[in-house]
């Protein structure tokens, strides 16, 4: 499973915040690594310099194969909560796909 990190300017990523999200993810969809080929991160900061509740996006999608690419969404007060709800998200939706495959 390929995985890539995208933050926008207002994020600081830095290789750090990528390997640990990388990492997070290849452990928590593990169990996926035979239908998903790549997943992508984009995290951004909605409002930019401005701190408001809530604004920090992330979006999670996962190439799925033989599929159309799934995605979830969670806005949070800062990128690690966004990323962790839209990861939970991800594994929720993904346990969904498995089982609808397997009944076919």
């Amino acid at each position: 499973m390929l995985v890539q990190i995208h933050t926008d300017k207002n994020i600081e990523g830095g290789s750090r915040f990528a390997e640990y999200f990388t990492t997070e993810i290849k452990n928590e969809l593990a169990r996926f690594d035979e239908i998903v080929t790549r997943v992508e991160v984009h995290i951004t900061d909605e409002n930019g310099n401005k701190s408001t509740p809530n604004d920090k996006k992330c979006v999670i999608e996962a190439k799925v194969e033989k599929k159309q690419p799934i995605a979830v969404t969670a806005n949070a007060d800062s990128p690690e909560k966004a990323f962790f709800e839209a990861l939970e998200k991800m594994q929720r939706v993904l346990d969904t796909t498995v089982e609808k495959i397997k009944e076919h």
